[in-house]
């Protein structure tokens, strides 16, 4: 996740509207930190990563070695690929979240369990003292990252990678356009997996290319009262292509993939594909 969680819960507009109604049952909390664990493992613990698994998989040299996976969250990615034999080591950032992915591994088989490693890191600046023949990212997690923060991010998957490893993420295609003004914010609610109702409240901000993401309880009496909040940044994948360009790597981004079943398995994410350039020179 972002260096969101060291700076403390972003304060949107909506929250205030929210917390200024719940008066002492309202807390503020990020999304990925300790307060709000309940809530992100009710929201998250049955997130399917089959489809984008397998989108990766596709690429990934048969034999190239262990696996980095980056802001791994509770292991969408990392039981399928732990499924397909795969040793991996799974980054992320928050506690609360690695604590939630540490309960789900222990139910696990003894040999999942012995091919995954979870670590503690923030990927815009970590050193694990190995190398890996592949660096995943989950499809969107680029987008919690400010520009500035990039930087870290492709300079310190360079340094852990083997020769001729990969480093592969997706990035959200955008949106098609709509006729007539497109509105700034939009709300949905939605069930978690105990059966409690939520919503979710975006906002997207054009100025700053960002969007405020703030979730809460549909029932308004709940105490507390857990107002959640995050950013992501909008990043489209030229930007990205050229910043890993300038970082010196060499990019494919020609494939697309469906990241979930929803909406009829349409494609809603481009495979970003980049190896580092000295490493594809010494690879020839």
């Amino acid at each position: 996740m972002s260096d969101q969680l060291t700076r403390g819960p972003l304060r949107t507009a909506y929250a205030d509207v929210l917390l200024a109604s719940a008066g002492e049952r309202g807390v503020l909390c990020d999304f990925y930190d300790e307060v709000a664990g309940e809530i992100y493992r009710d929201l998250v613990q049955d997130g399917d990563g089959v489809l984008e698994a397998r989108a990766i998989a596709a690429h990934v040299r048969p034999g190239s070695g262990p696996v980095l996976e980056l802001a791994a969250g509770m292991g969408r990615l990392t039981f399928p690929f732990l499924d397909l034999g795969w040793e991996v080591t799974a980054l992320e950032l928050s506690t609360a979240v690695i604590a939630a992915f540490r309960d789900r591994l222990a139910e696990a088989p003894s040999d999942v369990r012995d091919r995954c490693t979870i670590v503690q890191g923030d990927m815009s600046a970590f050193s694990l003292g190995k190398r890996f023949g592949t660096v995943v990212i989950s499809a969107g997690s680029v987008n919690v990252l400010a520009s500035s923060s990039r930087p870290g991010l492709y300079a310190s998957v360079r340094d852990h990678l083997e020769p001729g490893g990969k480093l592969l993420f997706g990035v959200p295609k955008p949106p098609p356009a709509r006729p007539g003004p497109e509105s700034l914010e939009r709300k949905q609610e939605f069930t978690g997996r105990s059966g409690r109702r939520y919503v979710l409240h975006a906002r997207d901000i054009p100025a700053e290319e960002t969007q405020e993401i703030t979730i809460h309880p549909a029932d308004e009496t709940a105490d507390p009262f857990l107002v959640c909040t995050h950013r992501i940044w909008h990043t489209a994948v030229e930007r990205v292509v050229e910043e890993l360009k300038l970082a010196g790597f060499d990019v494919n981004a020609q494939s697309t993939f469906a990241s979930t079943e929803a909406g009829g398995g349409g494609d809603d994410m481009v495979l970003v594909e980049a190896i580092p350039r000295e490493v594809t020179a010494d690879a020839k």
